[in-house]
């Protein structure tokens, strides 16, 4: 896309980004080259989407017709209308993930939708998304049971028999908890997973993929990144599963390319319908939506390397990529930086500590949630301190919890640099508190969950 153009379309259309303008002091007849375009104020939440009336968010003041709402970080609902256009642009990233992967215009396919339905972001979409994909040919059948177990345990048996494969679509950890724990014969289905809203390792990827049945992990596993504001931005290829498998056992290369211990999402975009830039370790995007947003930050840590660049990377490094992937730039995503947990200095992340209850010898006992946080006991000194979810059936043990610690730790040590280098040995080993399946504290049924708290002190 031409970011230029984009800019003076929305500038002319859209009532709130024209006022936006005028306070920033901007005339738009004098933006016309891509460094002018660079030097734009950037949008977020607090500058522009919630200080305007929604109509004057659109194009022409004219609502779109369906709205979606998202929660956030801060729980405070936004709203984000959408158009049949804005499906379409959409359902292409499906379609690579559908058509090149599952092979779904010759496999008769069940997508079973398995996130939230209602007013929130992901299900209809995704619901409106895979039926765009029928109309087009492919073999889609579509199903939405959304986030109830019960109608998924009920629908799947009757249902995927008369099908080539099954495909289910949701966020990783309910995807994860429902495969270990109903007594369903995923195998037999020929299963695939499509993923969205979290980074997971490629240990997950791996894990999940044997207790499926799915022979080919590269190819039966893929992640979109998306976000409520502008629907999906970029989806993995077996091209950038490749690389980030290769990278996942790599740490020191990992920290060369993304200059972090952790490993981000790695995606490729279509730079027709989306225009990334990098601020600062941060992603700013520009693209026509239901919303149409113009260098909009959205405090996703991460970057973007173009494909010759990252394919060159790591031929360097001895490695040549089976898969022909799309001559396509790729974007990495670490995810929102209040995510992470401080604990003497260094930044402790979630993909971490996941890794380590990935590993084989803890991960039959878990489900692979968590909560990571830093605890002041009674003489305020630290711990850093980890709750972790048993499976179904499951009691707690101090032979599992010092099991998972020492993966844990084992992890940190080999992933997290600052972890290593600034904690002190005697204080690195975590503390592990086990709850029972569903803990209504922790871990409660139905929630979006989230990995990390607020600093907290002993009772």
């Amino acid at each position: 896309m031409d970011p230029v153009e984009l800019f003076h379309q929305v500038a002319a259309t859209v009532p709130a980004y024209g006022r936006f303008l005028t306070e920033h002091g901007v005339d738009p007849a004098r933006i016309t080259t891509l460094a002018g375009f660079a030097r734009l104020p950037m949008t977020t939440k607090e500058n522009y989407t919630h200080r305007h009336p929604l109509p004057d968010l659109c194009r022409d003041g004219v609502i779109g017709d369906l709205i979606a709402v998202s929660s956030g970080s801060t729980g405070a609902p936004s709203f984000w209308p959408r158009s049949v256009a804005d499906e379409r642009v959409i359902a292409d990233r499906f379609e690579e993930v559908f058509a090149g992967s599952f092979r779904s215009r010759e496999r008769r396919t069940l997508a079973v939708v398995c996130f939230a339905l209602g007013t929130w972001v992901g299900g209809l979409f995704t619901v409106a998304c895979c039926r765009h994909l029928a109309e087009r040919g492919h073999r889609i059948t579509v199903v939405a049971p959304g986030t109830d177990r019960r109608e998924i345990v009920r629908v799947l048996p009757e249902l995927a028999p008369h099908f080539d494969q099954v495909v289910l679509l949701g966020y990783p950890p309910f995807l994860k908890n429902v495969i270990d724990t109903e007594d369903l014969p995923w195998a037999r289905w020929n299963v695939k997973l499509v993923t969205a809203g979290e980074v997971f390792s490629e240990e997950w990827r791996t894990l999940v993929a044997e207790r499926a049945g799915i022979a080919d992990p590269v190819r039966g596993v893929a992640s979109l990144y998306g976000t409520a504001d502008a629907g999906v931005l970029g989806n993995e290829t077996p091209l950038s599963v490749e690389i980030r498998r290769f990278l996942s056992e790599r740490p020191g290369r990992a920290r060369e390319l993304f200059g972090e211990s952790r490993l981000p999402t790695l995606v490729q975009y279509d730079p027709g319908v989306r225009y990334f830039e990098e601020h600062q370790g941060t992603l700013l995007f520009s693209g026509d939506n239901g919303v149409p947003l113009i260098r909009y930050h959205i405090a996703d840590e991460g970057g973007v390397i173009p494909y010759r660049e990252l394919l060159g990377f790591v031929r360097r490094h001895g490695f040549e990529p089976r898969a022909s992937g799309p001559e396509r730039p790729f974007v990495y995503v670490f995810g929102r930086s209040h995510f992470t947990v401080s604990y003497y200095g260094a930044n402790i992340y979630p993909e971490n500590i996941a890794i380590g209850l990935e590993q084989p010898e803890v991960s039959a006992r878990v489900t692979g949630k968590f909560v990571l946080e830093t605890v002041e006991d009674e003489r305020h000194d630290r711990h850093l301190t980890v709750t972790v979810e048993l499976m179904p059936g499951e009691k707690p043990s101090d032979e599992l919890a010092q099991a998972a610690g020492a993966s844990i730790l084992a992890q940190l040590r080999r992933l997290n640099s600052e972890f290593a280098a600034y904690v002190p040995v005697q204080n690195q080993t975590p503390f592990i508190r086990l709850r029972e399946s569903g803990d209504p504290e922790y871990f409660p049924p139905g929630a979006k969950h989230r990995y990390t708290r607020q600093a907290q002190s002993f009772p």
